[in-house]
This record gives structure tokens, sequence and C-alpha cells, in this order.
């Protein structure tokens, strides 16, 4: 045996020094694996498709769909092509007769797609070498199964799930959508060390079922995002369900009765989701004497109701948090605080290379030069305007330019403004009697003051729109 083993070696090692072409080398493999075959004993493992009652055997499914994903499927003799489900999506699927080569932790496993030619009825073989069978074979099953999870939940269709006001004739509270926004982790505008750091949460975060389950803790985590209104909070939710393939659950407090209700639209959500309540901060601070109560919604955060469904993550949403109460977003309740501020001139570059294709240009001096001057506008804002100049670079940068100048003069009114009010309030206190610009009449000039700069600002970002500069459309460095 040793022989004939030496021997295959001498001459597939002669023949892969001079053969040049593809073909012969596949073909030199194959008779090398075929008589190495020969030295081995085997056990084999049939997966048919259907029981013996004509039952689908949900395991040739996902043995199925996992052989399909394995690169070994493109080196089979034959495979079939099929359109997927996306336009631009083709599938290789492998063919009767054919065998697909797989390994796992250093083993060789081959499996055979099979037909009987009586009954039609398809079968999955699987070739194990009998003394790599203890060593593996119930780990390389589970792999087949976890694999078969991660595939069909990347193929799953994200939903976005809204709550309904209670209807006696109707149980269900929730009405679902394809959520179709096309934001992605890698589009949302953030500052990129932040942004690999919770990627790489959320990534950990589907895998660690084991170790939640091993410290004794739910497998769930939660997240606060906060920041001003339009830089970016709900597009980032988009992108998390992306990526994690979770629907999301949108609460509305607004159309919740009470901490019941409160409780029963929980228990009606599935595991795989994003549970989100946003501008919690405006709702804790409204104090409305109807719907959930402060409790009711920290019980939500991580009561015994929270623990109705496993792999879920709840997001929070909040334009400030400095007025919470700490209590409220301990560790426990929630996990991570991912902060959205104003546009800096980091993420400026960052708007300006997505939008406008501009990695440099002459102008970019200048914007940074205002930046650091304190003016800020959310990314929203900006985005906004290189979208409606975005066939003249230049024309964009200007417009930018000429907004955040504005933010700069009414953020020194408001100051002034606040200023002047301050010092009126405190000379009235002490002189009453006084009439002049500390009196009533101060107040007025005030807002006339104010009214003026708005006055200018509007003619400024509407400039670009009335009287559009000529000039080429490419872009200037």
């Amino acid at each position: 045996m040793f022989l004939v083993i030496l021997l295959v070696i001498i001459v597939a090692f002669c023949v892969l020094r001079f053969a040049s072409k593809s073909s012969l080398l596949f073909v030199v493999k194959k008779w090398v694996r075929v008589l190495g075959d020969k030295c081995y004993e085997f056990q084999f493992y049939r997966v048919p498709q259907f029981n013996q009652n004509m039952q689908e055997n949900q395991l040739y499914r996902k043995v199925f769909t996992y052989l399909n994903s394995l690169p070994g499927v493109e080196d089979s003799d034959f495979t079939n092509l099929f359109a997927g489900n996306k336009s631009n999506e083709i599938k290789i699927v492998l063919d009767s007769r054919q065998v697909v080569a797989d390994n796992f932790l250093g083993a060789r496993v081959n499996w055979t797609s099979e037909e009987d030619e009586k009954t039609g009825l398809k079968c999955l073989v699987m070739k194990i070498r009998k003394n790599d069978k203890r060593r593996i074979l119930r780990s390389y099953l589970q792999h087949i199964l976890s694999t078969f999870d991660e595939i069909e939940q990347r193929k799953k269709e994200v939903r976005l799930y809204v709550n309904v006001e209670k209807n006696p004739e109707s149980s269900g509270r929730w009405r679902s959508v394809p959520l179709t926004h096309p934001a992605t982790i890698d589009t949302v505008v953030m500052d990129s060390d932040l942004k690999n750091k919770v990627k790489s949460d959320l990534e950990s975060f589907l895998k660690s079922k084991q170790y939640y389950h091993r410290l004794g803790r739910l497998w769930k985590r939660s997240y606060l995002l906060y920041g001003p209104s339009g830089t970016g909070k709900s597009t980032f939710i988009a992108a998390m369900a992306k990526l994690l393939s979770y629907d999301v659950y949108d609460i509305d407090l607004s159309r919740v009765s009470d901490d019941s209700d409160l409780k029963m639209l929980l228990l009606q959500t599935t595991s795989k989701s994003l549970i989100v309540i946003e501008d919690l901060d405006r709702y804790l601070a409204a104090g409305k004497s109807t719907g959930p109560t402060l409790p009711g919604i920290l019980n939500f955060m991580d009561g015994i109701f929270s623990c109705c469904g496993e792999e879920r993550a709840m997001v929070f949403t909040m334009n400030s948090k400095d007025q919470i109460d700490p209590t409220v977003l301990r560790p426990g309740r929630v996990d991570v605080h991912i902060h959205f501020p104003l546009c800096d001139f980091n993420a400026f570059k960052s708007l300006a290379n997505s939008h406008l294709g501009l990695k440099d240009h002459k102008l970019f001096p200048q914007v940074e030069e205002i930046f650091q001057t304190g003016a800020s506008l959310s990314p929203a804002e900006i985005g906004e305007i290189m979208i409606s100049n975005r066939s003249s670079p230049s024309r964009a940068l200007k417009s930018v330019i000429s907004a955040l100048q504005t933010n700069s003069e009414d953020r020194a009114a408001t100051r002034h403004a606040r200023r002047l009010s301050h010092s009126g309030s405190a000379r009235t206190t002490e002189e009453p009697s006084e009439p002049g610009i500390f009196g009533k009449d101060g107040v007025k000039e005030i807002r006339k003051l104010y009214g003026l700069l708005r006055l200018r600002s509007t003619r400024k970002e509407s400039f670009e729109f009335d009287a559009p500069e000529k000039e080429n459309s490419r872009h200037e460095s």
C-alpha cells in the first residue's frame, strides 16, 4: 500500500511540474484524491429529502442550503445557475450525482447529491473517514445548523413595525411594512473610530448567546443614541437593523394607554428585533397624565417583562440626556451611549466625499476656519445643501459657507440678546421706575435686532436657488 501511495505522489509531482493546462491539473488532483481515499475506511450518512410518511425533512433543507454556500460548489464537475431574488443575483446550486468537498477541523468531508431513478426522491450522502467520525461528527453537524441560521437571517426581509391604537375587534397591535431604507453602517456619517467600535459591538452581540447564558444574563443589549435633531440617529437605527438583519418595532408612546398596554406591546414583539423608542427625553419632560409612567418605562427597559424574548436590542433616542435622571440611564437599562453631535470639519469632509466626490478643495480651509469660530449645522442640513447643489461642487461649498456664517451670526445675536435681557432684568429689579433700553422698550429693540438678522439669513439661504453662478460642473481642487 505504501508503494502505491509513493508511486501516486511521484507521478503527480512529475505531471504538476511539466503540465501547463489547468484541466490536466484538475484531472490529476481528482485521481490523487480517489487513490488516497482507497487507503481509508469511510462512514456514510444519508439525509433524505422526505421521511417515511412523505413529510419534508427539515434537516435536508438546512444541509442543502449549507452546501450551496460553500466555495467548493464551484469546483464540482457540474452545477446549476439560477436567478436569485435580487435582479443582479445569481445562485450556484449543486446538481445530482455531484460531489462537494468540505473541510472542518482538519478533516475532509465529502457530500454527494443523489436522486432515486424510480421514485425521483432526493437525498444527500455524507462520507467521512471513520478515524475522524468521533472527533468531529457532532460539532460538524452543529456547525451546519448554525451556518444555516446565519444564512437565513441574512436572507430575511427586514420589516418596520408600528403600534396602532387599541381596537376591540383586533387582537394585533402591530402593523408592518418592508424596511427599504438604503442606509448601512458604512454610509453613516460618524467618526471612523466610533463607527468601528459600534460595529464591532453589534457583531460581537450576534455571536454571544453562549456567553450571556454562561453569565446567567438575558441575551439582549440596549443602546442610547443622543444628539440634536438631524444628526443621523434614525438613519443609524436603520443601519443597525440592516447589519443585524433584525426587524424594527418602533413604539409610539402617544398611542400607548398605560403601563399594562406597554407590556402587552412588548409581549407581541419577536426575537431578533430592535425595540425602538424615539425622543424619550421629550416624553419624560412633558409629564403627561395619560400613557406609560416613568416606573412603567423603567420596567420596560430592564424589568421582568423585558425578558419575554431573547436576541433583541433596545434602542432609545434623545436630543439631550443632561436633564435625565441618571438612574434611568444606568448600566443594565442602557449599556451603550452613542453621541451624535452637530457637524464638525471632519464630518463635513466625509459628507463632501460621499455627496460631492470631493476629497479636497480650495475652499476647504475657509470652511475649517468657520468651524473653528464655533459655527455648526447638523449633518442633515449640510447634506441637503450638497444634494441641492450637487451639479456644481464649488457652489455647494459656497452655500455651506454662507449657511455656516449665518449660523455663526445668529448664535452671536442670540448670546448678545441674552446678555441684554439679563442686564435689563437686573437693572429693572434695582431701578424699576427708569425707562429706556432695559425696560419694556429694550425687549422690543432686542426682538427687532433678532428679526433683522433672521431676515438676512433667509435672503442668504435662498440666494443660491434664485441666482446660481455659472461654472463648469467639474470638481475644482
